[in-house]
């Protein structure tokens, strides 16, 4: 579990992201901040559109950011940075796509797909060292070493999502972005790419994010859970705290939609829905609090007073 004194590994500072200018102006993110520790899987979880994706873009500078900053290792990787440092980031800090189809080049073999990354930060690496990259990079993620002279399309959706992780690992990095990995995959592929995830992180203690929208997936993965709406961050705990007693009416109403495998219970559940308008923002602003270590809540003063009766109770 993400201890306190740990050392984190990337820091997000009030975070901000926008998309068009003028009139067409969306901000897709607004003022999140949250630490990552190192060897932890942190989860980003929330609807589709809420903005997961677009932090986990703008952290590995696919998306620019409008304010705030995102330091990993100690150092500024937001904003204008050196090409040198660029290309420290681009090694270090690797991302796991959605949909295993979209994100590989069709028209190239596996064994290029796989060692692009690798050409671009050792330009000068040779046939024999770039194959042997490839060829463990594979055999790590459970793929046969042969399946290099092939193209994309000849393999299953939970062989090419395999063949993304192989990607990823080969540049030997530190930190990775999933977003939504398994999401595209038959539900009996998932637990073999989430039982294969676990493994690596163990082998080589990587640090993940974990971005999706299906609670049961991340209380299986998940150290510690953000939950985000509409480009704000709610609520952030460690996992089972936050199933436990989850504060938020929005988180509270994400857990009561995860399926029951118990038919009765199913049948008995409440499911709660989100109203935006229980909130009171007009005088009292929200603001981001640490209501009991480790335990982070978006509320305002009045909510604060009645959220601290709940944990006093529980």
């Amino acid at each position: 579990m993400a201890d306190m004194n740990k050392e984190p590994l990337l820091q997000v500072r009030d975070m901000e992201v926008t998309f068009g200018k003028g009139k067409k102006k969306f901000v897709a993110v607004k003022g999140v901040t949250f630490d990552i520790y190192k060897g932890e899987t942190f989860g980003l979880v929330g609807e589709s559109g809420s903005g997961k994706t677009t932090i986990g873009r703008a952290i590995i500078r696919i998306n620019p950011i409008s304010a705030g900053e995102v330091t990993f290792k100690g150092q500024r990787i937001s904003g204008k940075i050196s090409r040198q440092l660029d290309k420290q980031v681009t090694q270090k800090i690797q991302m796991i796509f959605q949909d295993p189809m979209a994100s590989l080049n069709e028209r190239a073999k596996v064994d290029y797909i796989v060692s692009e990354g690798l050409i671009n930060v050792h330009p000068n690496i040779s046939k024999e060292e770039r194959e042997a990259a490839v060829s463990k990079a594979l055999s790590d993620v459970g793929l046969l070493p042969e399946f290099a002279s092939r193209f994309p399309h000849e393999f299953s959706g939970g062989q090419r999502q395999r063949i993304g992780i192989a990607r990823s690992l080969i540049m030997e990095p530190e930190f990775i972005i999933a977003d939504e990995p398994i999401s595209a995959l038959d539900v009996s592929i998932r637990a073999q790419v989430l039982n294969l995830m676990s493994k690596l992180q163990k082998e080589r203690g990587l640090t993940y994010l974990f971005i999706a929208h299906d609670l049961s997936v991340m209380r299986f993965i998940c150290d510690r859970i953000a939950v985000i709406h509409k480009g704000v961050i709610v609520e952030l705990s460690e996992t089972e705290k936050l199933f436990a007693h989850p504060l938020h009416p929005y988180t509270r109403a994400l857990l009561s939609a995860i399926p029951m495998p118990d038919p009765e219970s199913e049948r008995e559940k409440v499911l709660e829905v989100y109203d935006p308008s229980c909130h009171h923002y007009e005088t009292d602003k929200p603001v981001w609090t640490e209501i009991e270590p480790g335990h982070f809540i978006m509320a305002n003063q009045e909510e604060l007073a009645e959220y601290r009766k709940q944990l006093e109770n529980n």
